[in-house]
């Protein structure tokens, strides 16, 4: 292994045991890009405003003097005797939201695109997406799972925790297993007490797919708000906006089409069942889920 100095005057030779791991991380490259989503997003010109509520929450907001009606509970009597006024805490409702993504590694995220497969798009985006809602005061974790085992880092919004979300997103793989969908309700329903925000990367690619996980699907979102994210076959829709001659070319672009089709019927079933979903082709699935996520606060959905 050869290393340069920054000007590239001087090179070091280092020989390693060929035997040695080494952790390939995804690039930090993109948290710096993709931070200008939640430092630049303009909620204003939408008529969106941050308000401020008042409750009984262990949020502190500031101290103010007493008036008549507000609870005796919350007098600060140390500011009290400074003041000589009866002086109360006020208190404002907790805002920071449980995030979690949760990533299939079944054999649906096996598909290439781009040279990439579909489970590194969804670590790609996890780990841009993680570090935005933290930034945005949200607690973010993480949630793998295949057919027999579930991972689950508890979410949080420490400065340790996107450390800890990379450690755990840098050795995932698929296998060719299917994925066990009834599993991962069972463990959400015992290791997740409180409601959470769910983004859950996976791929459906009939709409018999889909209907096989579908009850299973909706028994998570009746405790946990369910955001599905699944993609958009590329190779497919360039082949529908192909002009075709040859009579076989044309079977094939008719076959592509219902295939297209049965994609935006997946939308339609999630959304009957009241489950919102996002259909995303894989290189923009990045900006898309940040995005999404942006509008649900924005929304004051979370």
């Amino acid at each position: 292994m050869y290393a340069w100095s920054p000007f590239g005057l001087v090179c070091r030779r280092f020989t390693m045991p060929v035997a040695q791991t080494v952790k390939v991380f995804p690039s930090f490259l993109q948290l710096r890009n993709y931070e200008l989503f939640s430092i630049k997003h303009k909620l204003n010109e939408l008529g969106v405003h941050r308000r401020r509520i008042i409750g009984h929450s262990m949020e502190f907001d500031h101290i103010k003097e007493y008036i008549r009606g507000d609870d005796v509970r919350t007098l600060n009597w140390k500011a009290t005797a400074r003041r000589g006024n009866l002086m109360v805490n006020n208190y404002t409702e907790e805002r920071s939201q449980l995030v979690y993504c949760v990533i299939d590694k079944g054999r649906a995220m096996k598909m290439p695109f781009g040279g990439l497969t579909l489970l590194d798009y969804a670590i790609n985006a996890t780990l841009v997406f993680s570090n935005v809602a933290m930034q945005k005061g949200d607690k973010s974790g993480l949630i793998t799972f295949t057919g027999k085992q579930t991972e689950v880092l508890p979410a949080s919004n420490k400065k340790v925790q996107l450390n800890k979300i990379l450690d755990q997103l840098y050795a995932q793989t698929t296998d060719w297993m299917e994925t066990d969908y009834e599993r991962l309700g069972v463990h959400l329903r015992s290791s997740l007490s409180q409601r959470s925000f769910l983004i859950l990367f996976t791929n459906f690619e009939s709409l018999s797919g889909l209907q096989r996980q579908l009850p299973y699907l909706k028994q998570i979102a009746r405790y946990h708000m369910l955001l599905v994210v699944f993609f958009e076959n590329t190779e497919l829709r360039e082949l529908n906006e192909k002009r075709m001659e040859e009579t076989e070319d044309i079977y094939m672009q008719v076959i592509a089409q219902k295939f297209a089709h049965e994609k935006k019927q997946i939308v339609r079933e999630l959304a009957q069942a009241g489950i919102m979903s996002l259909l995303t082709a894989p290189e923009h699935l990045t900006v898309n889920v940040v995005n999404k996520y942006l509008e649900l606060k924005s929304r004051m959905v979370l």
